[in-house]
């Protein structure tokens, strides 16, 4: 493989183990809605390498930081309505600490299922190896005081 720039590697999507499902991993979200065929006011959930991250992108409430500190394989939808899961996975990590974050979503047509094909010709790099798994995160929608579990 050729070197790509930092820029050019932003651009990229990759088809990836990640730490829930194999999934498609981009920091630009308008290729992984063209790839997905998804509404474009769809937002996607931000895989993200550490607190320190989480930090640059919302706060959290006080009331839920222990629970967010604490969670694996957890979706949290804060108060601004964006969605982020911090991820512990050493797998995808090796990924994500070049990124310190991405757009992370199923690697399937939107309301389809897996289709190996499919994912394999509609990214740009695959990570090897991929595991099927039918594990979606949980998701909860926090608010200052408040939790409501989504999935």
């Amino acid at each position: 493989m050729k070197a790509v720039s930092s820029k050019e590697f932003k651009n990229l999507v990759f088809l990836t183990q990640t730490d829930t499902t194999i999934g498609f991993v981009s920091q630009n979200s308008d290729r992984l809605t063209a790839i997905k065929q998804r509404p474009p006011h769809k937002h996607y959930i931000k895989a993200l390498d550490s607190l320190q991250t989480l930090k640059t992108f919302t706060r959290v409430p006080s009331f839920h930081k222990n629970r967010v500190r604490r969670s694996a394989k957890t979706t949290f939808i804060m108060p601004n309505s964006y969605s982020y899961r911090v991820v512990k996975d050493k797998h995808h990590l090796l990924l994500l600490n070049r990124l310190k974050w991405a757009y992370t979503t199923s690697a399937n047509l939107s309301n389809q299922p897996y289709n190996e094909h499919f994912a394999k010709e509609a990214a740009d790099v695959i990570v090897t190896p991929l595991k099927q798994s039918n594990q979606a995160s949980s998701i909860y929608k926090l608010g200052n005081y408040t939790i409501k579990r989504i999935r």
